[in-house]
């Protein structure tokens, strides 16, 4: 398995007792994913039984909201693509567990039921836009879905909407465009306001909120802006001020929202904060319509509090046609047109579509809201210690002895970069699908895999060994030990009383480097036996010959001793699984006092 293979059936394979065939891959539901251990005379054999089958087939994309032409063609060349619209939740629910991909838009509900319902084939759900308050992101994670949103594409049209609100608003245009069409000529009753010298208060000072604010400085307006999370440099660069939350909305004179909606910002503002602001103050609302309270921005605007205010998004979209709200004559209305530019509907179509197919193919999305951001370069320089990770983590879970449960793992980096410089999640991630899946029916990746070791009890503790020399390599090895419990091969123990196992990359290639307190050196390529000795000559030969008897290529062998003529751990890498005989054969050479079959 090639470093990249390793982290496509990361994110992308399944491993489900119901997946069916059109699914990317999956494994064949067999009694165990162990493989096979041999004592001497006395110690308990076990017949071998071995995971994998992965098939590959076109996945399927389910698009349940309108998406670009761009968009689309660029799944279809990868996937079969369904576009149905329109779906009522039940449907939706009875589609989707055909379906390896879901597209929508900010209309279709993605809820824990429609997860439930995927019966663990959904890998991936787009959301074409930037907000994902539509999608369950806790029911996705523990379903191991990823989800992905399309950002950067629509960050434009949204600003460019926003300061047409803004100014269309301050002019009365949308109510003297009404006026005159109805046969009306009312220049006294439309007069507006000036935008130059105000104070605009940005919201939210992520993509959309900055490009408002630069738009704002050049039309003349004082910006200043609230946003926890924001940078004071990046907003001193374009010559905007961070204040607080209540600072921000008492000396505005216009206000613009690009928050998200979370439960800390739902109906942010609300009576309260109304009467915190300055009285004549204006509203503008790109980002989401739960931010307001709508009911109190109408008696707001009842009292004169709030002078205006103008409006893309609504808590309940349509709103009812009787809305007060809508029908208010000092508010100014659209219909969630944010996004709408034929530019922005394709540049978005194209993200999510890109977004989609990266992750159908095992690439992590640097969009990905529900797992860490993983940046492409790190990726890149982790990728054979990805490999690596995995490798040790299901060696070690298949050295624990039958019965004993994995309750706590700690794992060892040794490097000499600094801890700021070495971003492990993506290694921890690994780790735990090597110790889960081979003894479960659970598919692990780094969207689940805090949550799915979490909810077995397993703890899984890191700690840095920082070493003296060039930081150019990442890392130079990695650690894995289980403790209290038992091992089938007593070997394994380390000198501290954990199973032990230890390895390094070595040209690209993932080597396992330590077995308990033996040292080894062994490729981590098809498969591994392990065999506890009395350090005497002719024993390589006697072990080769039996696999060469049975055609089976040996990869690596290595021996690791504690003195000459001592006891010593031989490893033996090999490409083709042995038989039950040829392996009792080995167990039979008097030398050889234990051994295990380790299946990769």
């Amino acid at each position: 398995m090639t470093a990249s293979a390793s982290i496509s059936s990361f994110i992308s394979a399944r491993a489900t007792r119901k997946s069916s065939p059109s699914s990317l891959s999956w494994k064949l539901p067999l009694s165990s994913a162990f493989g096979v251990s041999v004592a001497l005379p006395g110690r308990r054999r076990e017949a071998p039984v071995f995971v994998v089958v992965a098939m590959d087939a076109k996945p399927t994309v389910l698009v349940a909201e309108k998406l670009g032409e761009a968009g689309l063609k660029l799944l279809k060349d990868v996937a079969n693509v369904d576009c149905s619209y329109n779906l009522s939740p039940e449907e939706l629910c009875t589609k989707i567990s055909l379906c390896d991909a879901l597209i929508v838009r900010s209309g279709t509900k993605v809820s824990r039921e429609v997860f439930e319902a995927s019966g663990g084939r959904l890998k991936v759900v787009g959301r074409a836009g930037v907000g994902i308050d539509n999608v369950d992101l806790a029911a996705a994670t523990e379903h191991g879905c990823l989800v992905v949103n399309a950002p950067t594409a629509n960050t434009v049209a949204a600003a460019e909407h926003g300061i047409a609100l803004l100014t269309a608003m301050a002019r009365n245009v949308a109510q003297a465009d009404a006026s005159i069409k109805a046969g009306k000529w009312q220049r006294n009753k439309y007069v507006g306001v000036s935008l130059v010298g105000k104070t605009l208060a940005v919201m939210g000072f992520g993509k959309v909120g900055s490009e408002v604010a630069r738009r704002a400085k050049g039309l003349g307006m004082h910006v200043i802006s609230h946003d926890p999370y924001a940078p004071a440099d990046r907003a001193r660069a374009i010559g905007v001020e961070l204040v607080s939350f209540d600072e921000a909305i008492a000396t505005a004179d216009f206000i613009s929202l690009h928050m998200p909606l979370t439960p800390a910002t739902s109906k942010v503002l609300n009576d309260e904060t109304f009467a915190k602001m300055k009285k004549g103050v204006r509203i503008i609302n790109v980002a989401r319509g739960g931010v307001i309270d709508e009911e109190a921005l109408v008696k707001a605007l009842d009292v004169g509090i709030v002078a205006q205010a103008a409006l893309d998004v609504f808590t309940e979209e349509p709103p009812s046609k009787d809305s007060k709200l809508v029908l208010h004559e000092k508010v100014t209305v659209t219909p969630h047109l944010g996004a709408s530019t034929m530019e922005a509907q394709e540049g978005v179509a194209i993200e999510i579509a890109e977004a989609v197919v990266g992750a159908l193919k095992g690439e992590l999305a640097s969009t990905a809201v529900n797992a860490p951001m993983v940046p492409a370069e790190v990726l890149t320089e982790l990728k054979p210690f990805v490999q690596l990770a995995e490798m040790l983590g299901r060696l070690a879970v298949q050295l624990v002895a039958g019965g004993s449960g994995v309750k706590s793992v700690k794992v060892t980096y040794a490097s000499a970069r600094a801890p700021d410089d070495l971003d492990t999640r993506l290694l921890r991630a690994m780790i735990t699908k090597g110790l889960i899946e081979p003894i479960s029916s659970v598919f692990v990746n780094l969207v689940n895999a805090d949550f799915t070791a979490k909810q077995r009890g397993l703890r899984i503790s890191e700690e840095r060994m920082i070493l003296d020399g060039s930081p150019e390599n990442p890392l130079e090895s990695i650690q894995v030990q289980i403790a209290n419990v038992e091992s089938r091969f007593a070997s394994a123990i380390s000198d501290s009383g954990e199973i032990t196992v230890e390895g390094r990359v070595k040209d690209g290639i993932p080597h396992l480097t330590k077995v308990g307190s033996f040292e080894v050196d062994v490729s981590l390529e098809g498969s591994i036996i392990l065999c506890s000795q009395v350090d005497q000559p002719g024993m390589i030969g006697k072990v080769g010959s039996i696999l060469g008897e049975e055609n089976v290529n040996v990869s690596f062998m290595s021996v690791g001793r504690i003195a000459p003529r001592k006891q010593a751990v031989m490893a033996i890498g090999v490409d083709e699984q042995p038989s039950k005989e040829s392996l009792k054969r080995i167990g039979d050479i008097p030398a050889v006092e234990e051994f295990v079959f380790l299946k990769l």
